[in-house]
This record gives structure tokens, sequence and C-alpha cells, in this order.
């Protein structure tokens, strides 16, 4: 072998490898960081869909009344409103015992009581209507049933059985412990307890045909009504 062949040649340094942090994952422009979707408790759902519905059919009746416009305005997908309620009358349905039942039941309980009188019971429930059905959503329900029960006849099949009927024995009770104990001037409002609720109904159909025109007095009808009934002026009457 020849010195040229024996020749040997300094290593050549290798480069350093240098350590690097790989690269932060930005966000495509305008979209931030991801956030984890809030999860929404079913019951919460569930009542802001009933609110949706009773906007939805309150603006557009019981037959116009798409579930879609009802899921999209609760904020939910229409597949979502199907978890909760099968069709559109199971909807109203819910709607219905959502927003009486609590009344109902707690009118129940006065009612039933027996340390309470019952004119005493009948201010509650005049009272009670005032606040609760006059002055909240809750009487676009009522005049939904009026407008639309007569074209269909399921829906206020429903609502006599689940409400009118309840409210009705309610009434001829407390009707009947009135006149029993000369609290009413006659026996009529044991025997037709609608003519107790009858100025309730009418304030809600004022209200919604002429409140604008002609605002009603509700405080003072049903003023009038306790004179008819008990036969006297009312304490609070001027």
């Amino acid at each position: 072998m020849t010195k040229a062949s024996q020749q040997t040649f300094p290593r050549q340094k290798q480069p350093r490898k240098v350590k690097t942090k790989p690269a932060a994952a930005t966000a495509p422009a305008g979209l931030g960081k991801p956030t984890r979707a809030r999860k929404v408790a079913p019951e919460a759902r569930r009542q802001a869909i009933l609110k949706a519905a009773l906007t939805v059919f309150a603006a557009h009746g019981f037959e116009a009344a798409r579930l879609e416009d009802v899921a999209a305005r609760a904020g939910v997908a229409k597949g979502t409103l199907y978890l909760y309620f099968r069709d559109k009358e199971a909807l109203f349905e819910a709607l219905v015992r959502n927003a009486v039942s609590p009344l109902l039941e707690y009118m129940s309980q006065v009612a039933a009581a027996p340390d309470i009188q019952p004119l005493q019971a009948l201010e509650t429930f005049f009272a009670m209507f005032q606040k609760e059905v006059l002055g909240t959503e809750r009487k676009l329900l009522l005049r939904l049933i009026m407008a639309e029960g007569p074209r269909f006849p399921a829906i206020a099949e429903f609502y006599y059985r689940e409400v009118v009927s309840h409210g009705l024995r309610m009434m001829r009770a407390i009707s009947k412990r009135a006149a029993s104990e000369g609290a009413f001037a006659t026996d009529a409002p044991a025997r037709y307890p609608q003519l107790v609720v009858a100025p309730l109904l009418v304030a809600v159909l004022w209200d919604g045909l002429f409140a604008k025109i002609d605002p009603l007095d509700v405080g003072g009808l049903l003023d009038a009504h306790r004179e008819v009934l008990t036969g006297r002026a009312h304490r609070g009457s001027t």
C-alpha cells in the first residue's frame, strides 16, 4: 500500500443538532381558542322548548305552528325536540300542564283549607288570576284555547279535562260553602260555577282585543262582581 493510500483525512465535524420546540398550533383567523360546549341540564332545555312553544303557538295558532320554528327559537335541533315531545300535540299538552298545574295545585290547597273562609278563597283566586294569568304570558295560552278550540276539538277536550273541570269543581265547592254560610246572596254560583269565573274570561278576551283602545279596570270589574255575588259592596270599593 502506498503512502498516498495510507493518508488519512481529518474527520469532518458533524453539525450540532439543535433541539427545537414544536411550533404552537394557531387557530384559524377569527376563531380564537376552542371552547368546550356548555352542558345544558335536560330540564332547563325542556323549559326552553316550552317557552319557545308558547311564543310560536300564540303567534301562529296551533295548526300553523311548526316544530322547526319552536326548535330554532329554543336554540336546539329539531331532532333534540323530539327527544322530549313525540309530536306537536304532545308539546301542546306539556305546555298546558307546565303553565297551569302549579296554579291549580295552589288553589286546591286554598280551597281545601278548613280555616280559610269561602270569600277569602275567592279573593285569593281572583288575585292569583290577575297576577299569574293576566300578568304573564299564560294569558296567551288561554286566548289560544278560545281561538283554536272550536277547530281542534282534541285540544279543547284536553284543556277541559286538565284545567276547566278542576277549576269548576273548586268554584262549585267554594260557592256551596259560601251559600250555606250566607256569604252569597243566592245559590246560583253553586249551581253554575261558571258565573264565578266569567269576568276573568271577559278580562282575558278584552285584554287581547280592546286593551289598546279602551283598557279595562280589572280590579274594578272584580269589585263589582263581588257585589253581585254577595249582595253587598266590597270594602275596597269607593
